[in-house]
């Protein structure tokens, strides 16, 4: 009998979580069982996920630098790869201020639904805390995001995947002295590198093992904790603008990958599907790096010197979905409630969202911190920003999830760009979990 292909598994399991968790909302029980007895399946997959990031940067990274025998190729890999992350995200901000612009989603937005939203989330802890946190980033100093990147412990910032640009920084530090110390002395490292890299992605190969049960777990807890379906129907437009933004990255997406890779998009969709529904599952491109650079090596053929540092940077700067979102939702809150933004604040908020998607990479919850950094940049007014939050806050999550698969798909995207511009994008080498097996039972 035939496997059913990873994606395909991966899919049945989000559809039958859906339908599961739209089943267990009727029983007043239901919300319940699934929170106590479904969902911590689910958080140990991302868990697990999360618990394999930092070593797969450290030991994939080093290897990648030592590999290269020429620093000069590091560095044209280093500024291709953020040039190309500006140049996109500048695409998805400008896109996502086209269509709301066009279709004007919060022009349909009622007084009474405005009044409704605010009073139910105006209040929301989740809404506070974003304030708090971006008002501690405005006060901070324009450079202190540089600062933030460089860490003073190497230890305490391999701890934290919060601090992910601090770890690139530290492995990028210590991969290049490698390459210096000369080959000889620096071989018994390398060969524990090359090792703890094959060994993490074993890893990734048993977890994703688990991943149909995983996403089944999290998507059943994400419809039993939606929140009011009324409220959720009253932002239909302006989710629907937000979606037909994410769609539209996709496809240019695709064309990048045809026009100037030379690769068939249809099969790139295909073999980062896994990544894509995992990064829809979770939320969290941290949480699906390991897969993102496991699909991208072993599946479509970029070579670890460039996925190594391409995909790690990108999962903490590189912010496509997010950025067209914080456009979208600017104008929409501007819209509702009755702010009148110019030709230059949209400007503006082109400006203040690539830079808030880079300087505010490792805040949690970087997404509504960052609109709120934007709005401020504008001029919108300080007393009617947790009003504005509160607008969009109940369809947040959901958005979230859509975004995550922009980010990924996008970060994918340019690995196999600058590849190509560099000679490292060959023919694709899969692995699976048991390829070993028979050694161990001999």
């Amino acid at each position: 009998m035939r496997k059913i292909e990873l994606h395909w598994q991966i899919l049945i399991g989000m559809l039958l979580g859906i339908v599961f968790g739209f089943i267990m909302t009727y029983p007043d029980w239901g919300a319940g069982f699934i929170q106590d007895w479904i969902n911590p399946f689910g958080t140990i997959f991302v868990k697990l996920l999360k618990l394999i990031a930092i070593p797969l940067i450290l030991a994939s990274l080093i290897k990648g630098i030592s590999d290269l025998k020429d620093i000069s190729k590091f560095r044209n890999i280093g500024l291709r790869t953020i040039g190309t992350y500006v140049v996109t995200t500048v695409v998805a901000i400008s896109l996502g201020l086209l269509l709301v612009n066009l279709l004007q989603p919060g022009e349909g937005i009622s007084e009474e639904t405005i009044i409704r939203l605010t009073d139910t989330f105006a209040s929301d802890a989740g809404v506070t805390s974003k304030l708090e946190e971006a008002s501690r980033q405005r006060d901070s100093g324009p450079l202190q995001f540089l600062v933030d990147m460089v860490p003073d412990n190497a230890f305490r910032a391999v701890s934290d995947n919060g601090l992910m640009l601090q770890v690139i920084v530290f492995t990028m530090l210590f991969g290049i002295s490698l390459l210096l110390i000369g080959e000889e002395a620096a071989k018994p490292l390398k060969s524990f590198f090359d090792s703890l890299n094959d060994v993490v992605l074993k890893m990734v190969d048993l977890i994703m093992l688990t991943a149909p049960y995983a996403v089944f777990a999290l998507l059943a807890n994400v419809v039993v904790t939606s929140g009011d379906p009324d409220l959720l129907l009253a932002l239909l437009k302006y989710s629907g603008v937000v979606v037909l933004g994410l769609l539209l990255m996709i496809v240019f997406y695709g064309l990048v990958v045809s026009f100037l890779v030379g690769y068939n998009p249809f099969k790139f969709l295909k073999e980062m599907s896994p990544a894509q529904l995992l990064a829809f599952s979770t939320s969290s491109s941290a949480a699906t790096l390991p897969v993102t650079m496991e699909r991208v090596e072993e599946h479509i053929g970029v070579d670890k010197e460039v996925s190594s540092f391409v995909l790690p940077v990108g999962a903490t700067i590189n912010m496509d979905g997010t950025s067209l979102y914080q456009g979208v939702a600017a104008v929409f809150i501007a819209q509702a409630l009755g702010f009148d933004l110019t030709f230059a604040g949209q400007l503006t908020i082109i400006l203040t969202a690539l830079l808030a998607s880079i300087g505010s990479a490792a805040v949690p919850g970087a997404g509504m911190v960052m609109l709120v950094i934007v709005l401020e940049s504008i001029g919108f007014p300080a007393d009617k920003l947790a009003i504005g939050l509160a607008l969009i806050f109940a369809v947040d999550r959901p958005l979230d999830m859509c975004r995550t698969v922009v980010n990924v798909t996008g970060d994918a995207t340019v690995s196999m760009l600058v590849a190509k511009s560099v000679g490292k994008l060959g023919k694709p080498h899969v692995k699976n979990w048991d390829d070993h097996l028979d050694e161990i039972k001999k």
